[in-house]
């Protein structure tokens, strides 16, 4: 039995988290789905945006399906959607973000560290109308995702950059002294060090050159979005949170896109793409999770999206890909 908790969340949320659902279960997977209210749609139902019993659910489950959160009337708002996402990350102690980047030109993984540095510092603003946002890091946090990027690796092409501004923050130069450590037990796998604005640089120029890339949350979070822009965009790109335990939390990368929220024109290959994670890292089921892969792959060719200049509807791109499926399931 594979426990699944469903966050829709937000605009577009609802949409893709449903597509994702009615294919874990068109899967020979026996599949259990609790639903529950998150982000913005919490906010207004509970004055939060992570219910205490949306974390139970999440808590008892295996994996976590995560659609999008944001509401344009919550902008700016005291208590905000995105804040969720801070709480469940760390309440799940989910660490490890893994967000797959691929194209004609780059095959590559970013491992990011997920629930330290700036965005779980000390924040704030003074009486001189200042504002500070601290960013720490303990060896223990850095050597636990080194080590999960390191066995990533390991299992790719063995050749792992670690990102880092060592020549102006202090935290960088623990997190290279760490990695620099930890590497001595995998010797199987290549180390480099490179400095963050050299890694978006080459991201933009080369992305080829990259196997695996390991780094701290902000530096994580941009240039895993500066990898999504030379395969697609946001749109495309999945992401899967992982611990040492369960569950995971997998998820689109995209927003919750308001404006198209209701017209059945979402795309939600990001989120099948997540699902296909999910399969992989928490169903333990990879053929199952390469035969979503090839069959979203097929529908974003034949069955597009407005957003990739086709005319499919949300319906008919899940179709595509249910139809792919049952064609591989046939040839077997």
């Amino acid at each position: 039995m594979l426990r699944v908790a469903c966050l829709p969340g937000d605009g577009i949320g609802p949409e893709v988290a449903a597509v994702a659902i009615d294919v874990l279960r068109a899967l020979p997977l026996d599949v259990e789905v609790e639903e529950h209210i998150f982000g913005g749609a919490a906010i207004l139902a509970d004055g939060t945006p992570l219910p205490e019993a949306t974390l139970a659910a999440c808590r008892r489950a295996d994996a976590v399906v995560l659609g999008a959160v944001g509401l344009p009337e919550l902008e700016g708002a005291p208590v905000r959607p995105e804040q969720g996402l801070i709480e469940l990350r760390q309440a799940l102690d989910v660490y490890a973000n893994l967000r797959p980047a691929t194209g004609p030109e780059i095959d590559l993984l970013i491992v990011r560290e997920l629930v330290g540095g700036l965005y779980y510092g000390a924040s704030g603003r003074r009486p001189d109308g200042s504002a500070f946002d601290t960013c720490e890091y303990t060896p223990g946090a850095i050597e636990r995702v080194a080590r999960r990027a390191f066995e990533l690796a390991g299992a790719r092409r063995g050749r792992l950059t670690s990102v880092d501004k060592v020549n102006v923050l202090e935290t960088s130069r623990l997190w290279r002294e760490t990695v620099g450590r930890v590497a001595t037990d995998y010797p199987q796998v290549e180390l480099e060090h490179m400095l963050v604005d050299t890694a978006g640089l080459n991201l933009v120029q080369s992305p080829g050159r990259f196997d695996v890339i390991l780094t701290e949350n902000t530096f994580g979070d941009i240039l895993s979005d500066v990898a999504a822009g030379t395969c697609g965009g946001l749109g495309l790109s999945a992401s899967a949170s992982l611990g040492d335990g369960r569950p995971g939390v997998f998820e689109p990368v995209h927003g919750s896109a308001p404006d198209i929220a209701g017209l059945g024109i979402a795309n939600p290959a990001a989120m099948l793409r997540s699902v296909a994670l999910l399969l992989r890292h928490a169903a333990d089921e990879p053929e199952l999770a390469t035969a979503l892969e090839r069959a979203v792959d097929g529908a974003l060719a034949e069955t597009p999206t407005a957003d990739l200049g086709g005319s499919a509807t949300t319906a008919e791109f899940a179709e595509s890909v249910l139809g792919g499926l049952a064609a591989a399931a046939s040839l077997r």
